[in-house]
């Protein structure tokens, strides 16, 4: 493929980020790319059936049965979780997801409640049941209504309205 017919880079302009063709020009994407939707998250953990277990009673997922490679040792459940779903992995020799040395990598997973009032129940039921609640209920700057709690493994959980 030819530079100038490749995406090369990526800009700002009017307000949006906006992909690049070699010369600078903004790339017009395919139909295809346009229908591109998260399908899951993954996550590495340490302790996989207790994630399961955290993600299934204290949230409300439901688990897809567990597979297993038996050559590699892998071993995953997707929890469906409303419309996405989260992949929890685990693999021996392998600890739960980290964030890269310089603060890059994965951050939190937000999961919608549908209202403010959703995310006020949920954080009353989430703190009935022990689980711990990093962020109280707030307007964040950006403007959601949020909070915050941590998975069983320390991983950073956004309820928002």
């Amino acid at each position: 493929m030819r530079p100038d017919h490749a995406i090369a880079t990526y800009g700002w302009e009017r307000g949006q980020l906006r992909a690049l063709d070699g010369r600078g020009r903004v790339a017009i994407p395919s139909p295809a790319m346009a229908t591109l939707r998260i399908h899951h998250v993954a996550l590495w953990v340490a302790d996989l059936e207790g994630m399961r277990q955290f993600y299934v009673e204290a949230l409300g997922g439901t688990s897809g049965p567990r597979y297993e490679n038996p050559r590699t040792g892998f071993r995953s459940y997707f929890v469906a979780l409303a419309d996405c779903r989260l992949e929890l992995m685990w693999q021996p020799g392998r600890g739960k997801s980290q964030p890269q040395a310089d603060g890059t990598g994965f951050a939190h997973v937000a999961l919608s409640a549908g209202s403010r009032a959703a995310v006020d129940a949920c954080i009353a039921e989430l703190r009935k049941l022990g689980v711990v609640v990093a962020g109280e209920p707030r307007v964040t700057g950006d403007g959601y209504y949020e909070a915050v709690i941590e998975d069983p493994e320390g991983n950073r959980v956004e309820i928002v309205a």
